[in-house]
């Protein structure tokens, strides 16, 4: 608390008969002003938000009893985008052929045309986009593909394992493209 001292000044006057008055000195002690800031502190504290984390919305389609009635997509309405190492983006139309004559390489400044031409070509009931990291794909680049589909308005769009003919045509693609770059 404040106090006051009411001591007096040491009784020493000047000249005669004057009355000195008494020299007053204030004193402040700050121990409750330091008890007050840590409660408001932990006050702010325990009641700020903390930073939410941001995750996207997934729609999962509804199981079914029998696999035969499961989603089923048309052929002509579906595409597949594998993704590799190095940014590097492979997709095909349909199903993969023998020959993998319908496999094209890209990357990801020229998937958005090519889900945005999709897109166009397909009814939106019948598109369907799958899509398959590859064990070398970073998780960068998985979240990319997925702000295109949002980006894009793509609401069909699956999330699956690559299958090991995929992978071995996504690792021969790399290899050549990696060949033809040194030469």
């Amino acid at each position: 608390m404040a106090e006051m001292d009411t001591s007096s000044g040491g009784g020493h006057k000047k000249g005669p008969g004057v009355k000195k008055g008494k020299k007053l000195s204030t004193r402040v002690d700050l121990t409750p002003m330091v008890d007050l800031g840590f409660l408001l502190i932990t006050f702010f504290i325990f009641t700020t938000t903390m930073s939410q984390p941001t995750a996207m919305k997934l729609f999962l389609p509804k199981d079914a009893d029998k696999p035969e009635e499961q989603n089923k997509a048309k052929e002509s309405g579906v595409i597949t985008i594998l993704l590799g190492k190095d940014n590097n983006v492979f997709y095909y139309e349909g199903t993969l052929d023998n020959s993998a004559s319908n496999f094209k390489s890209s990357n990801f400044k020229e998937i958005r045309t090519v889900l945005m031409d999709k897109k166009q070509r397909t009814p939106e009931k019948d598109l369907v986009v799958v899509l398959k990291p590859s064990s070398e794909c970073t998780y960068r680049n998985v979240v990319d593909i997925l702000d295109e589909m949002a980006i894009n308005v793509l609401k069909r769009y699956a999330l699956v394992d690559i299958s090991a003919i995929e992978e071995e045509l996504v690792k021969k693609s790399e290899q050549m493209a990696g060949a033809t770059a040194v030469n």
